[in-house]
This record gives C-alpha cells, sequence and structure tokens, in this order.
C-alpha cells in the first residue's frame, strides 16, 4: 500500500494502527514506570531515567536496592516480558507474505527470537496481545502508585 506522504510498500492500514497503538502503549507504560520509580526514590531524576533503555528501566526495578523490595515481582516480571517484545517490534524487518499479511501486496512486519534466531512474524494477534498485556501492566502501575501514595 502506498501512501501520498512516502513511496515506501507498507502494510495495510489497520495493521499500521495497531503498530502505532501497540508502541503508543508501551512508551506510556514506560513513563508511567519511570513515574513510580521517582515516587519511590530520588536517587535518580526523571531527567536521568528518561533517556535509560527501557530494558534498564526494568532493570532498575529488579535489582536496585531502592525499588527491588516495593516494587511488585509481578509487575517487574510482566514490564521485562514487554520491554523484550516491543524490542522484537522495534528490530522488525518487512517482509512479503501473501499467507501472514491482509496487505494486498502482502506486507507484514517479521522479527526473530534473539536466542534462538527463529524468525516469526509479527501478526494482527500478536499486537493485539502486546496492547492487551499493556492493558494489564497499566492497571499494576495504577495499583503500585495508589499502594506509594497510601504510605
Amino acid at each position: 500500500m502506498y501512501e501520498n506522504y512516502t513511496r515506501q510498500a507498507l502494510p495495510d492500514k489497520n495493521y499500521r494502527e495497531l503498530l502505532g497503538t501497540a508502541i503508543c502503549a508501551f512508551n506510556a507504560n514506560n513513563a508511567f514506570m519511570i513515574e513510580n520509580l521517582l515516587s519511590i526514590s530520588d536517587r535518580k531524576t526523571w531527567w536521568d531515567l528518561i533517556d535509560e533503555k527501557s530494558g534498564t528501566i526494568g532493570d532498575l526495578a529488579s535489582n536496585c536496592r531502592d525499588y527491588r523490595d516495593i516494587v511488585p515481582e509481578e509487575l517487574k516480571q510482566l514490564f521485562q516480558d514487554i520491554v523484550k517484545r516491543r524490542n522484537r517490534i522495534i528490530h522488525s524487518y518487512q517482509i512479503t507474505s501473501n499467507t501472514e499479511s491482509q496487505d494486498l501486496d502482502g506486507q507484514i512486519l517479521a522479527t526473530k527470537d534473539n536466542k534462538t534466531n527463529v524468525q516469526f512474524i509479527i501478526t494482527e494477534e500478536y499486537l493485539k496481545e502486546f496492547i492487551n498485556d499493556n492493558a494489564v501492566l497499566s492497571d499494576k502501575l495504577y495499583n503500585l502508585r495508589d499502594s506509594l501514595s497510601n504510605n
């Protein structure tokens, strides 16, 4: 599919909308994680944390003594899992697959598992699951913020 703002072959509009939603949902949660970490400790500033890699933010929540006993384990694990899946989306590559894509030209993204190097397609279902898991993470981040404000 072609748009008037690019000559690049693109996946269909619905796929791109899901892709954009996935990235925006993740970005909101990454910022919300930072907000929660700042509520726990002033050792790091927003200026420090906003430029950190998302994986580093997750590592801080898991390993830094200021945060590790306060941030629930389930939240930390979900955040780390979502970071890894977001990385697969960001480090994806475009392919043509008329069997996996809803696009008339077969455009869709693929990636690989970075441990096994097994390649897989980033399907609409993958993106929807990622978006849903970000909603779960958001609820957990709200719960953490509420528990911090009650202390």
